[in-house]
């Protein structure tokens, strides 16, 4: 038996810690599993679009070996592009809608040389100034101050592709003035198309982007137009200045007219001279807002091709574009030749994306065929990455997902699609309320494809989860992971996702903003509170964020770090393994096993608490097809250990507990602890565009490991050690009484 005695941890920092007196208890309920996964389907990683070095050294030997080191499984493929505004040309071989070599591109889904990178090209017609994915990059053709551009439309969007009335999928573009200002007026120079009907108005609210419940959408008096001409419209709104911040312009009618090639040029009576696509929708060449007087119209708006416009948001973007909107090619995502055959999949079956907020349902059709013709294995297919943060509509979403899930299955109707692959959140998505008042992205989804007849075609559900803002994580955030992820997946199921549809976490990890926390012991405790919490909450599949390793990067207060889970060398050679590496090695190949078929879940909880509330130690219990259990501990105590009997209680009151040969394995802050990066202020900088804040060490990790195993004979009323924030996974056969 364990010795009962109160003993003192010595910690490598030179401070005395007690444990608890008293031992308590972790109680497992196996009356009934709350869920149940296979590892090499559920504990995955994802692959993002990295440097192009990156992609080429991170693939190589050791380190890759290394990577694969931690455990994780399957791999999702993240597509990035479509954060930044951008068309992926997933191949870079295809062909352009226009011969003359623009307009809408179809990577070639014929393999011929080995795809090692892809690139995502600039949309012209782009109408965000910025949204939640292009950050302060780019900028809005409605206020970039040259007439020869234009913001237009999704042409797939449109009744032509959905089969549906164009009011049934308003397309809208928003101003923000920043600040209140007085205006009666607005003047649109329109393109073509242009709107017949539309409406102007105004936000009685705070922010219509960031609080759309919060206020409501205002026609100006004179703001319902419902025979536009086109051209260069100028509209009196009211008969008197109003103070308003943020301006909406409602499209629900297209003139469907066309130009020669999209361009802003001449109109064409001819339609056999124009792509159907650049026919519909609505198309923008500049706004102007302020007001009328008789000196004429005065404009309050900034005009300029940067970041310092006046910012715009739209609806939706049409994925035309030309060869000269190649953006870096120092970046990439990975090619998929490469990616399926450097090992980083391991030859399973991987998630793979296709492109849809800025693509066409051909090219990822192309994309499909072009894999099968590859042979490559795909377990899932995830349609568009975070049309959330692009504020799209979620019928709008919707009604891409059905043409391209329909283009898709011409290829394979065997091919499981999924999403929409929301961004990381806490709570239910909102949108502006549609005619019957509802508000719930998710809800309003969901409708759109029972109402369409199409539920099937959503074969899982997928969310990304990113739970702490940035630079906002003090210790006691990690009491509330738990409660965090079951909240969210509960949420989703309320909005009407079928119990029996898989949700994925196709993205995770502490927050959208790497920092020093990341390389922290914080980051490993979070780690397996979360993949616990998903996994006893019903999720089928966690993919950990980023899997390869990446350099050093400002995050939040200019605190350096990775989403990685190494420290690399200038040469991407690995330096040091960072907490979540030796917590993803517990989870993969202590907590459950890796090689095994179906685990069963079950819940677990303590009666170790700190008085207000919290509980210090959460537990998670799988019954592995070995025979053995695994229960993963987390003492989430970062000042004092903690002693506890594990009890398996059954039906009937029957209570087993760990019995006969028991392995522990410990890894916590006696194990690993990280020294951050120094730095220094400059109140400006020495050279143009570099940094203020400039490092002058490297952050460490001293101890870095490793995990401590323990071999134990265990009985009914063997204690188990926890230590300070650490991470403890019990591993054994239970008995009986």
């Amino acid at each position: 038996m364990q010795k009962l005695d109160a003993v003192l941890l010595c910690l490598a920092g030179g401070f005395v810690l007690a444990f608890s007196a008293a031992g308590q208890t972790i109680a497992v309920d196996v009356s009934r599993p709350t869920n149940h996964f296979v590892p090499k389907e559920t504990l995955g990683a994802g692959v993002d679009r990295i440097a192009v070095e990156a992609i080429d050294k991170d693939l190589q030997q050791p380190t890759l070996e290394t990577t694969l080191a931690s455990g994780w499984q399957p791999v999702t493929y993240r597509q990035n592009t479509e954060l930044a505004v951008e068309a992926w040309h997933w191949n870079p071989q295809g062909t352009w809608s226009d011969a003359s070599g623009k307009g809408y591109f179809t990577s070639s889904a014929t393999p011929t040389e080995t795809i090692r990178y892809s690139y995502g090209y600039a949309l012209p017609r782009r109408g965000f100034t910025r949204n939640d994915g292009t950050d302060n990059v780019g900028f809005s053709r409605l206020t970039d101050g040259d007439l020869n551009t234009f913001w237009k439309s999704n042409p797939y969007l449109t009744e032509r592709f959905t089969g549906e009335s164009d009011a049934l999928h308003p397309q809208w573009v928003v101003m923000d003035l920043a600040q209140v200002q007085q205006i009666d007026s607005i003047r649109i120079a329109w393109a073509e198309p242009y709107a017949r009907r539309y409406s102007v108005q105004y936000w009685t609210g705070d922010d219509p982007i960031k609080a759309v419940t919060r206020g409501v959408w205002q026609t100006f008096p004179r703001g319902t137009i419902t025979d536009g001409k086109g051209g260069t419209e100028t509209i009196r709104l009211s008969s008197s200045p109003a103070g308003v911040r943020f301006v909406r312009i409602w499209m629900t009618e297209s003139s469907n007219s066309c130009n020669v090639d999209g361009a802003a040029g001449p109109k064409s009576t001819d339609p056999t001279l124009n792509d159907p696509r650049n026919c519909v929708g609505y198309a923008m060449r500049e706004l102007y807002l302020g007001t009328v007087t008789k000196d004429g119209f005065h404009d309050i708006l900034r005009h300029t091709p940067d970041q310092e416009q006046t910012t715009t948001y739209c609806s939706s973007v049409d994925p035309w574009h030309r060869p000269s909107d190649l953006g870096s090619t120092k970046q990439a995502q990975m090619g998929f030749d490469l990616f399926f055959t450097s090992g980083v999949t391991r030859g399973l079956p991987a998630m793979v994306p296709v492109a849809m907020l800025y693509d066409t349902p051909d090219n990822a059709a192309a994309e499909m065929a072009y894999l099968k013709k590859r042979s490559y294995p795909i377990s899932y297919v995830e349609m568009g990455e975070e049309a959330d943060g692009q504020y799209m509509l979620p019928e709008d979403y919707a009604a891409l997902y059905l043409q391209w899930a329909t283009a898709i299955h011409r290829v394979d109707p065997a091919l499981k699609l999924g999403g929409p692959s929301f961004q990381g959140v806490n709570k239910d998505i909102e949108v502006w309320p549609d005619a019957n008042g509802k508000v719930s992205w998710t809800e309003r989804f969901v409708d759109y494809l029972r109402q369409h007849g199409r539920m099937n075609d959503l074969a899982f559900f997928s969310f990304e989860h990113y739970p702490y803002d940035p630079c906002k994580t003090p210790w006691g955030m990690l009491y509330d992971e738990p409660e965090l992820v079951g909240h969210i997946m509960k949420v989703w199921h309320e909005d009407g996702i079928p119990m029996d549809t898989p949700m994925f976490i196709t993205e995770g990890n502490l927050s959208s903003g790497a920092s020093e926390t990341y390389q922290d012991i914080f980051a490993g405790v979070w780690l397996a509170d979360y993949i616990g919490s998903v996994l006893n909450s019903g999720g089928k599949a966690i993919y950990f964020f980023h899997y390869l390793p990446l350099q050093m990067e400002p995050g939040c207060n200019n605190s350096p770090g990775t989403f990685g889970m190494f420290t690399v060398d200038a040469n991407y050679q690995i330096q040091q393994s960072l907490a979540q590496f030796f917590v993803a090695q517990l989870i993969n190949l202590e907590w459950v096993q890796s090689s095994g078929g179906e685990h069963e879940v079950f819940a677990a909880n303590s009666d170790v608490g700190d008085g207000a509330g919290h509980e210090l130690v959460t537990a998670y219990a799988v019954k592995r097809p070995d025979g053995n259990w695994g229960v993963l501990a987390v003492n989430r105590d970062q000042q004092n250990a903690h002693r506890v009997r594990i009890a398996f209680n059954g039906p009937a009151d029957k209570e087993s507990s760990f019995a006969g040969p028991v392995e522990v394995s410990t890894f916590g802050s006696a194990q690993y602890q990280w020294h951050p990066a120094q730095t220094r202020f400059m109140a400006h900088a020495e050279n143009a565009a570099q940094p203020t804040i400039v490092a002058t060490t490297r952050g460490t990790a001293d101890p870095d490991g490793p995990i401590v195993h323990t071999n134990l004979t265990a009985e009914k009323d063997t204690l188990y050690d926890l230590p300070p924030a650490s991470i403890v996974v019990i591993r054994g056969r239970i008995g009986g009484r």
